[in-house]
Formats: structure tokens, sequence, C-alpha cells
């Protein structure tokens, strides 16, 4: 049967239809946006102005800063916006638009963060051949290998997505255009292109889940023997990857691993991968990292004289 496709545009239920909470809303929202901006780009100026963009580990926090950057970009304006209207609108192609961005950015971020563990295992576990592994060259074909795996799973899930047919409620119980909400506004059975989306996105969170931890249990299991002031550094330079890696793919995992069906909660478990993570992202790695505070401290001082 052809596919018959009669909505121009969805309906965006956000996350309150109340007045004061979105107000309220708006202002903790701003807030943390502005954070983002401020955290993030301080880390990519701090790092590019100084030597840490020759270290593995900071040039790849480098490109994690600006995926952190443009994905919650591609939500942030337009539920800033939302909030301030009394019915949100969003046409059918940026609808779509938003879906692929927001996975296409979203995945460069977990593959990162995936390749950053290995770095650290490999820095940690095999220090003799670190500089040897972890040369210039493999650095950037490592993070052009996220941003290609990031997009074959972003343009699968919108190809999974455009192909539905949309002929009847167009009100979409979320502040961004999701894929589960979507599939259950689609006029047709969804229940095989359902387990394409789990297989798509939750068997990728769930396997670069896998590798992080796999990869952290080493490094803590190679570091038990080494000195007092080697181990407390290692963990401590764990301790914040493993915090990052928590506070995101927890939610996400909670979100796409399961069927394809959509809960209340769903809307607050995605504000943890969509606006907490980016904003704790600059914390977490700087506030314990003497390295980044030094940078920090010295584009300080440069800007200021």
């Amino acid at each position: 049967m052809e596919n018959i496709n009669n909505v121009t545009e969805f309906i965006l239920l956000g996350l309150s239809q109340n007045k004061t909470i979105k107000s309220l809303c708006f202002l903790l929202f701003l807030f943390c946006y502005i954070a983002i901006w401020m955290g993030n780009l301080l880390i990519i100026i701090s790092i590019t102005c100084s030597q840490l963009i020759g270290q593995p580990m900071y040039f790849f926090l480098n490109y994690l800063a600006f995926s952190d950057l443009c994905y919650t970009s591609t939500v942030r304006p337009k539920l800033l916006t939302d909030l301030l209207e009394e019915r949100t609108r969003i046409s059918y192609v940026s609808c779509m638009a938003q879906l692929f961005s927001m996975h296409v950015f979203g995945g460069v971020e977990i593959f990162i963060l995936t390749i950053m563990a290995y770095d650290r295992y490999v820095a940690i576990c095999k220090p003799l051949r670190y500089t040897v592994i972890m040369n210039r060259r493999r650095c950037y074909v490592l993070v052009f290998a996220c941003c290609t795996g990031a997009f074959l799973h972003s343009f699968m899930q919108c190809l999974l997505t455009i192909n539905l047919p949309f002929c009847g409620p167009n009100e979409i119980d979320h502040y961004f255009c999701n894929v589960y909400p979507l599939l259950k506004l689609a006029c047709t059975d969804t229940y095989s292109v359902g387990i394409l989306v789990v297989a798509n996105s939750g068997m990728m969170g769930l396997v670069n889940f896998v590798v992080l931890m796999l990869s952290y249990f080493l490094i803590l299991y190679t570091v038990r023997v080494y000195p007092a002031k080697s181990h407390s550094k290692a963990l401590s330079t764990c301790s914040s990857h493993i915090s990052v890696v928590v506070i995101l793919f927890v939610p996400v995992l909670y979100v796409y691993i399961r069927p394809a069906v959509t809960f209340p909660e769903d809307k607050v478990f995605a504000l943890f991968f969509t606006i907490i993570a980016p904003m704790f992202n600059p914390l977490i790695y700087t506030l314990r990292n003497l390295e980044m505070k030094n940078a920090m401290r010295k584009f300080g001082c440069g800007c200021i004289v």
C-alpha cells in the first residue's frame, strides 16, 4: 500500500501547559543554555590556544565540547521559543531535520566518549606504546570514524521515520521531535519499525556503554598495582569520565533500549541527555583536571592583558 502523508506540521505538547511552569522553565533553560555555551566554548578555546591540543585526550575533549554545543543547539533554541508561545508548532520538514541533526551530533558524542575511554585505556595499560598507537593521524581517523558512524546511524533512523504515513493526529507528546512519539502517530503498524529503531539506537547505545565500562574496568584492574600517586591520578581521570558516561548513557538506554513505547517520564529523562549532560560536561572535565584549570587560567590572564 502506498504511504499517504496528510500531515504538514506537528504540534509539540512540550513539558507543561501551565503558564507559570513554562515561565520558570524558560528562565531555567535559558540559564542552562548560556552555561553550556560559556563552558564548552571556554574548553574549546583553552585547549586550542594551548599545548594541550597536542595530547590525544584533550584533542578528543575539544571535539566532545563542540559536539555538545551542536547537539544542544538542535533542541534548546526551539524549546526556549516554544515556552513563550501558547501553541507550539513545527513543520514536518523541520521535524525530520531536527530528528536527523539530533541523532548525528548525539551519535558523535557517544562515539567520542568511547574513543576517549580507549585513549585512557592505552595511556594507562600500554604507556610505552601510547605515543605510537595514539598518533595524530590515528586521532583524526578516529574522529572521522565517529562522524561517519553517527551519520549512518542518523540516516538509518530518519529513513525508518520518513517513510511512515502520517494521516491522523499530529500532536507530539514531547518538547522535540523524537522517534518513539512519531511512531505512535503513524497510521500503520509500526511494530517492525520499532524493532529496527531499538536495534539502531538502543543497541548502539548499549554496545558503546559496555565497551566504555569494560575499558574503565580494565584500567582500574591495571592501576591496582601502581604507586599511590599514579593510582590516584588514574582514578581521578577515570572517575570524571565515568560520571559523564553515567549522566548521558543511563537516560539514553532507558529511552531507547526498550520496545517502541512512550511514557510520560520520557520527557524528564530526555532532559538529562539534551540539557544536563552538555551543561555538566565542562564542569566534570575541568574542576578535577589540573591541566585544564591551568590552561583556562592562562587564557584568562591573556584576555586580561
